[in-house]
């Protein structure tokens, strides 16, 4: 029997520590998730305690059109949906579809920019008028890049989930989770956004 020398036996016991490491990537992706989600809680609740506590005047408060908010909550919801069906295609090895998907699912963040952008416009006041005015801009802007940063982050990976030569594919899914996990959290806080500005 041979012995081993006191490299191969260092090299040995070293090599199960060097063969497996824990990915903490999902978790530090759900830790800035929590932190965006108290960032824009502290919004809400500061919102909903000054209304309560301070009751806005009858002319510092106003009657917002539902059509357009209505149309961005479909549009956001819809994109979820192809971005979960940009995700099957990647794990079923269709590359060409997942970028179909990922392609639409940028339009949907584009055109819900697009629409805000025209409300922004159409709205009875401006971002100083009084406390509701300046809320609403800065919730609604704040979650607007959000938006416009999902989007970018949607359209580097339909680049990188190209075929062949990219980064992202079957056996790498990560990055296109975690974009579509942050997709997915965009379009949840629109949702509470829409309750609490546009339905209260």
């Amino acid at each position: 029997m041979t012995a081993l020398s006191p490299l191969e036996q260092k090299s040995t016991e070293e090599s199960p520590q060097t063969e497996h490491h824990e990915d903490h990537r999902l978790f530090g992706l759900t830790a800035f998730l929590v932190a965006d989600g108290m960032t824009f809680a502290g919004f809400f609740a500061a919102y909903l305690t000054y209304k309560a506590v301070n009751p806005l005047s009858p002319d510092a408060i106003y009657e917002l059109e539902l059509p357009l908010p209505t149309l961005n909550t479909i549009l956001l919801l819809i994109s979820s949906a192809t971005f979960h069906r940009a995700g099957q295609s990647l794990k079923r090895n269709e590359a060409n579809t997942c970028q179909r998907w990922l392609l639409i699912t940028s339009a949907l963040g584009l055109a819900f920019l697009i629409s805000q952008m025209v409300e922004y416009f159409t709205l009875p006041f401006g971002l100083t008028d009084n406390l509701y005015a300046s809320t609403f801009y800065a919730l609604t802007g704040f979650h607007g890049l959000h938006v416009t940063l999902g989007a970018l982050m949607i359209l580097i990976i339909w680049w990188q989930s190209r075929s062949p030569g990219g980064r992202v594919t079957k056996d790498n899914t990560f990055p296109l989770e975690a974009v579509e996990l942050y997709w997915h959290f965009v379009d949840g806080i629109w949702v509470v956004l829409f309750i609490i500005l546009y339905l209260l």
